[in-house]
């Protein structure tokens, strides 16, 4: 009788251990890396709150180059950084920059998300220039320097450094903003005129933020863009600039962690 109950408790005990030794652990997904794409008259640290925020939050991220030079030569240097990258990629492009990421992450197979800020999201053969003009509002063209001839032809464009607060950068103190103005990044006239040929956003799940006072890009072009783009989120920030992912850090970095949980 002994013998048997010990048996049966060593079999019990055996029939309790077997599973858990054979249970697989949980691996948690990867990450996916945050690839940062600043647009015309910016530069990367225009993402620095953002970027902060992210890195707090435990994400690798990575402020990609942007030559402002052409939408297509742009797209293919930012497409070599994520080819570069093991594991998911969320692409956020500002501005002229959301032109960039919509070419560079055609087939691109690691990109998961595509994150809009303030940013264009044009479809095969649309332009810059031409989804601006396209909705009244935007107040950029007046703002313009005198363009800088490029000895390759063409021409750099700059915002006259004395309206680029108000224009660009209207709810960011001005003494930042006037830094800002001061080192600004031109965009070639060429850039803003060259039409995209392969949207990514068509296949790639999509967010938007933007705000409602933004004088480069008329709101109504973004809002038109995210509906046709079918995001998944769309965010506007009552009150915020162009350049909204500096004057409002933490809801733009948390539209892209939201990107980045959901791959």
């Amino acid at each position: 009788m002994k013998k048997t109950l010990i048996a049966g408790g060593l079999a019990l005990a055996a029939g309790l251990i077997a599973p858990c030794a054979q249970a697989k652990p949980t691996v948690p997904a990867a990450r996916p890396t945050i690839v940062l794409v600043h647009g015309a008259f910016a530069d990367s640290s225009s993402w620095n709150g953002v970027m902060a925020a992210l890195q707090h939050d435990g994400y690798t991220v990575v402020a990609a180059p942007d030559t402002l030079r052409g939408v297509r030569a742009d797209a293919d240097v930012v497409a070599g950084v994520v080819k570069s990258i093991a594991g998911p990629v969320v692409l956020v492009g500002h501005s002229y920059g959301g032109s960039v990421i919509s070419e560079a992450a055609e087939g691109a197979s690691n990109v998961t998300g595509l994150v809009y800020v303030a940013a264009f999201a044009p479809d095969a053969g649309e332009t810059a220039l031409g989804l601006a003009g396209r909705f009244p509002g935007s107040t950029l063209a007046p703002t313009l320097a005198p363009p800088v001839p490029l000895a390759g032809g063409g021409n750099d464009l700059y915002i006259r450094q004395a309206l680029f607060p108000a224009q660009f950068a209207a709810d960011v103190p001005l003494a930042q903003a006037r830094l800002m103005a001061a080192g600004q990044r031109p965009v070639t006239d060429a850039a803003l005129s060259e039409a995209s040929t392969a949207p990514a956003w068509k296949h790639v799940p999509s967010w938007f933020v933007y705000g409602d006072a933004d004088r480069n890009i008329p709101p109504a072009a973004m809002r038109f863009m995210a509906q046709r783009a079918g995001a998944r989120e769309t965010l506007v920030v009552k009150g915020a600039s162009h350049v909204v992912m500096v004057s409002h850090p933490a809801e733009v970095a948390g539209v892209i962690e939201r990107a980045a949980a959901a791959q």
